[in-house]
């Protein structure tokens, strides 16, 4: 930039060397003193414009600010919600792992159980099958009670159908043979001749006694053909007439178709009664007991008692024979089958399983 040169060094002009006014015109037409103006006026409205673009920039710089901190501090508080959730989430995630922990080792427990199921699923099934075939042969050799083993073999034969394993077929057609066996035993109606028994007990103290039967009245008939014989007779002979009828009623002529008359004591009926009712229990006893012997002997010593002290003209009397006669011809000791071949048959395929 150029030297400004003061008024004090320009040259004086020679025209007016003492003229003040021409010296201040002078001084205007320097040219140097125009360009020091212009420069110190775009100065000054550079340095105002500067000034007041600083203080724009400033304002800006403070607003900015002012916004710089409003976000942080919003940021800050979302850092601190987002760490209050992760640490909620972490916690929660915890909780999941724990929780799907313990669902591992249940599922792992239960993978064990059922593969020992799966393994032990056989076992089980002969278990039960041998207790049923148990449970039959009791009912068989204890009680005679066929109707019951053949349900117990149905029971372990449905049981092994439904395994449906072929390694059952075996057991299945051992159980069917006896099955068969129990089929074709002869049935005996316990129930029925039980019932038969009852009855024959419940008229024992209702029928009669042979001592206490008393002669059977014949109506005397009188002859058509003679209407008028008894006008013939005189009053004498109706009088002997009726004097011998009423001789005859005085005096009872009882026969006995026995080698022995059955005479009893008034008191004794009672004892007689009692006797025949314990007889006819010890062989309803027999019967379901199955004991042949005691059975029929019982049977036809309550037979002779009763046909030897009781009225045997008596239809209740004979009805009560016949029943005890036809119970004791029926056969109830049956030779009942054992089941041990299916018994064998499950050992022997439980010692199979136990040597592979």
């Amino acid at each position: 930039m150029g030297t400004i040169m003061t008024p004090s060094a320009l040259p004086p002009e020679s025209g007016s060397p003492g003229n003040p006014t021409n010296n201040a015109f002078a001084v205007w037409r320097n040219p140097w003193l125009i360009v020091a103006v212009v420069a110190l006026v775009l100065a000054g409205w550079q340095w105002v414009e500067t000034r007041l673009k600083l203080a724009d920039t400033q304002q800006e710089i403070a607003r900015r600010l002012a916004e710089i901190d409003t976000a942080s501090k919003e940021s800050r508080a979302l850092a601190r919600q987002a760490q209050d959730q992760a640490a909620s989430l972490q916690g929660k995630l915890g909780a999941l792992e724990a929780k799907l922990a313990e669902s591992q080792s249940q599922q792992a427990t239960l993978e064990t159980l059922y593969q020992d199921l799966a393994r032990n699923r056989d076992e089980w099934a002969l278990a039960e099958v041998e207790q049923s075939v148990t449970l039959a042969a009791q009912q068989l050799q204890l009680a005679g009670n066929v109707q019951g083993a053949m349900l117990a073999l149905h029971t372990a034969d449905a049981r092994l159908a439904g395994s449906n394993r072929p390694q059952f077929i075996s057991l299945r057609k051992v159980l069917g043979r006896d099955l068969d066996r129990l089929r074709a035993l002869p049935q005996v109606d316990l129930p029925g001749m039980s019932l038969r028994l009852e009855n024959v007990l419940a008229v024992i103290d209702t029928l009669p006694l042979a001592i206490d039967a008393r002669p059977r009245v014949e109506a005397q008939a009188v002859p058509a053909s003679e209407p008028s014989s008894a006008l013939t007779l005189d009053f004498w002979q109706r009088l002997l007439a009726d004097f011998w009828h009423e001789a005859r009623a005085l005096v009872r002529i009882q026969r006995f178709d026995r080698d022995e008359p059955a005479l009893l004591a008034p008191g004794q009926g009672f004892f007689l009664r009692e006797n025949v009712k314990l007889r006819l229990l010890n062989a309803r006893l027999a019967l379901l007991a199955r004991d042949q012997s005691t059975f029929r002997n019982e049977l036809k010593q309550s037979q002779r008692w009763i046909e030897r002290y009781f009225d045997a003209r008596d239809k209740a009397v004979q009805t009560a024979q016949v029943g005890l006669k036809e119970l004791s011809m029926t056969e109830i000791s049956i030779e009942l089958p054992t089941l041990n071949e299916s018994l064998s048959a499950i050992k022997n395929f439980k010692l199979g399983k136990t040597a592979k």
